[in-house]
């Protein structure tokens, strides 16, 4: 199991803002090439993504669906990315004095991605996640930065709402 952490400089809540808006999804997870649609009810557990995952023009569509929401603090994705396979995805959010610690956590859970080697596919899966929190640190912070401006501009999904913040920095 791969586990991942980064520092960033909002509240937990803005960085559900983020997850809450399913269209953003590409943005911060590496290896999603785009968006196909967003169930009504995102982030809502048995709600789904549909995505594509690769690069044009070697796309697969695929899913991604919603086991578990706790916002602001706990998020549990099933990825889907056959013919590799599955893996649940956990994202857990907590304050700290300068902002919020996010941790991500993923484990392989069917297809032939669970027999490759397990310190092989950790080391692998740990590197793609770390590009993935500063991605999603980006947005989250640059929304909180900004008022959340993309929110306020976006209509595509419901918003998880938040107190308003200050920017602060991590050392």
């Amino acid at each position: 199991m791969a586990v991942n952490y980064r520092l960033m400089s909002c509240t937990p809540a803005d960085v559900f803002e983020v997850l809450a808006d399913g269209w953003l999804y590409p943005s911060w997870v590496v290896g999603a090439s785009r968006m196909r649609g967003v169930d009504d009810a995102w982030p809502s557990p048995g709600s789904m993504l549909h995505h594509s995952v690769g690069v044009w023009p070697f796309l697969i569509d695929d899913t991604t669906s919603v086991l578990e929401l706790n916002p602001p603090r706990h998020l549990l994705l099933k990825a889907r990315g056959w013919p590799m396979g599955e893996a649940h995805v956990a994202i857990d959010v907590r304050s700290r004095p300068a902002g919020c610690i996010v941790r991500i956590t993923e484990d392989a859970v069917a297809g032939p991605m669970r027999f490759i080697p397990r310190p092989l596919l950790d080391a692998m899966v740990h590197a793609r996640n770390t590009e993935t929190l500063r991605r999603l640190a980006y947005l989250a912070e640059g929304a909180a930065r900004e008022g959340s401006a993309f929110a306020a501009s976006s209509p595509r999904s419901p918003r998880i709402p938040h107190p308003p913040v200050s920017p602060w920095t991590v050392a």
